[in-house]
């Protein structure tokens, strides 16, 4: 057969043939040169030279798949002998179940998303695109992880194996013991909140907030909102010095005569708290004046037909209106205030400001329109009345409301039946209501109902939530909402570390249909991260009130995780646009003075082992992370 093959017609020139000729596998090899010689000559100079350009192409292909094999394999070693080689899926990985870590098959992709690499150890380069601000994110230091190895503040913890029926798994890695010494953590907060605090003295001193990318800052109300928010945080964490810097600029800059429109909630848990707050903390009463002066050129906002105040007050001239675009306020800012106004009334012994909020709370509980104790996201300043209702959620428009009802009743020593009862209330009707599992792994989570339809929406904001289920049961209220709490952290842990860069969306959606592939998605237009606080606080309770060191755990995840995708070299962390992206998470360039006030604050306590730092039992926190103090028993 092999020599009929080699009588066969030779091919026509405008193709090549490659024939595999039979023979002896002995056969010499000047021999087989000669042949091939020949049979080369026998070619077109066209054959030969289609042939010459495939080889070239062939060879540069191989040139770079063995270059980048060997790039991975070095990139890959870490510590020791152990080889770590980065894995970043294109697809969301399975939702851990509670209790029960992945299988081990998946650990490598799966387990502790906070250590995935990007591809540079030394540090990210973020692809910059023409016109972006210029600058670099920096990537930590990578902790070494294999199976059965997780890192935990500077420390490596081992977990065993054990037998699950006829199965064997991971034991969950959250569980067990921890040595004390959590001074690792403790140590890394610090350094964050200086790294950030660095950025924002270099490019934004005395400004609103930081743009860390462009060296620069923006201004919302010109009054340093992010000096402000963070001066407890700085005295929490034990930073004399730069507290003192920043107490010096209060003294000696910080006005509010200013012709400048102020949002009343925003400006009344930032400024009016952060400085109350740290009146409390210090005893310095130059911040119990400047807490009076703010609070007194915000009560204008007050003046309006039903007595729901406006949304926004111009401090200088003592004028307030509402949006240019509605009479309308949101629930939310007009029920969040409270904790704030309160006080300043009992430090001053004028009583005006405790008049006004609680006023709007007793319009708000004798409303009509509300769910099973939920309420709309709008109330409108000239009637008093909910609009735009139909609406019900537990995220943005809504979520404080809920918050300062019990924080309000444990802040006047749970002397105030009508604020306990409205809470309650709206805690049944988020069980009746808003409650649904997902598919395929059953989370718990908390949707929307959209005029009579479930929509299985869940806003960030809402992992608020679990924290404040926990302090109400720590407070005597049913213990079925403590249960509730630890299934909503495990959902509100599971929004970050399903995501590849292990950091949380700001909307996620839950599928609810059986067969489903994974828990939740999230839409392009949901996938930014502006270092919101919410889930690192809900840990910081979790753990004060159950002492499982998971969450702490957890919150150790999260705090490398900004690390790694938020950090900006020149000093600062900046808000990212795509949670799902970490080769190219977009950089928003903007660090909220939230990221100062609450998300390192709450990461700080949580990581203390120090129960009466901050005691639950002696302060409240407002919305913004400012602890005020519980109210003494009246004599």
């Amino acid at each position: 057969m092999h020599g009929l093959k080699d009588m066969q017609p030779q091919p026509p020139h405008d193709y090549v043939s490659v024939r595999l000729a039979g023979g002896s596998c002995t056969a010499s090899k000047p021999w087989r040169r000669h042949l091939g010689w020949r049979r080369w000559k026998q070619l077109s100079k066209l054959q030969r030279s289609l042939i010459l350009v495939a080889l070239v192409i062939c060879g540069m292909a191989s040139y770079h798949i063995v270059t980048e094999h060997l790039r991975g394999l070095s990139d890959g070693v870490k510590e020791g002998n152990r080889v770590l080689i980065p894995v970043i899926p294109n697809r969301l990985p399975e939702t851990i179940k509670p209790g029960q870590p992945p299988a081990p098959e998946h650990t490598s992709q799966i387990s502790h998303l906070s250590q995935r690499r990007l591809p540079h150890t030394s540090g990210l380069a973020i692809p910059r695109k023409k016109g972006s601000a210029s600058d670099t994110v920096v990537d930590s230091k990578k902790e070494g992880q294999e199976e059965r190895v997780i890192s935990w503040c500077g420390a490596v913890v081992h977990t065993d194996r054990f037998k699950d029926g006829d199965s064997e798994k991971p034991q969950p890695k959250h569980k067990g013991k921890l040595s004390n010494n959590t001074a690792g953590c403790l140590e890394a907060v610090q350094e964050a909140f200086l790294h950030s605090w660095k950025g924002y003295k270099e490019f934004a001193w005395g400004h609103d907030e930081l743009r860390p990318l462009s060296k620069s800052y923006s201004e919302w109300f010109g009054l340093g909102l992010t000096l402000i928010d963070a001066l407890d945080t700085m005295w929490i964490l034990g930073l004399k010095e730069e507290f003192e810097e920043a107490k010096s600029w209060v003294a000696s800059e910080l006005t509010f005569n200013k012709n400048v429109d102020v949002n009343l909630f925003e400006s009344t848990i930032r400024i009016l708290g952060g400085l109350l707050s740290t009146y409390h903390l210090t005893g310095d009463t130059l911040f119990l004046d400047k807490a009076k002066d703010i609070g007194s050129r915000l009560m204008p906002a007050f003046n309006t037909p039903s007595k729901i105040p406006y949304s926004d007050v111009n401090i200088g001239t003592g004028t307030a209106h509402p949006p240019r675009w509605t009479s309308d306020s949101t629930v939310a800012e007009v029920t969040s205030i409270q904790l704030e106004f309160r006080e300043l009334s009992r430090l001053t012994q004028e009583p005006q400001y405790q008049v006004a909020v609680s006023e709007v709370m007793k319009q708000v509980h004798k409303l009509e329109g509300k769910l099973d104790g939920l309420v709309p996201m709008f109330i409108n300043t000239n009637s008093g009345q909910f609009t735009h209702q139909g609406i019900y959620t537990m995220g943005a428009r809504a979520d404080s409301y809920y918050e300062y009802l019990l924080k309000q009743w444990i802040q006047g020593g749970k002397t105030e039946p009508q604020l306990l009862e409205d809470y309650l209330q709206a805690i049944d009707g988020v069980k009746k209501n808003l409650l649904q599992k997902s598919s395929p792994n059953g989370l718990t989570f908390v949707g929307e109902i959209t005029h009579g339809q479930f929509s299985p929406k869940m806003d960030h904001l809402v992992c608020f939530l679990p924290g404040i289920l926990a302090l109400g049961a720590h407070n005597g209220l049913p213990a079925d909402h403590m249960d509730l709490a630890k299934q909503l952290m495990e959902t509100c842990y599971q929004m970050y570390i399903q995501m590849e860069t292990g950091l949380s969306p700001e909307i996620v959606h839950f599928n609810m249909h059986q067969g489903s592939v994974q828990d939740m998605n999230v839409k392009l237009a949901d996938r930014h991260n502006l270092l919101r606080p919410e889930t690192v606080e809900s840990l910081f309770y979790l753990y004060r009130f159950t002492r499982d060191h998971k969450y702490q755990r957890w919150g150790w995840e999260i705090l490398q995780n900004f690390n790694k995708y938020t950090k900006v070299s020149s000093g600062g962390y900046t808000s990212i646009n795509n949670v799902r992206d970490p080769d190219y998470p977009s950089p928003r360039d903007k660090m909220e003075s939230f990221f100062l006030g609450e998300t390192l604050k709450y990461l700080y306590l949580l990581f203390s082992d120090n129960p009466d730092l901050i005691s639950l039992d002696q302060y409240v926190f407002n919305t913004e992370a400012h602890p005020l103090p519980i109210w003494p028993p009246a004599a």
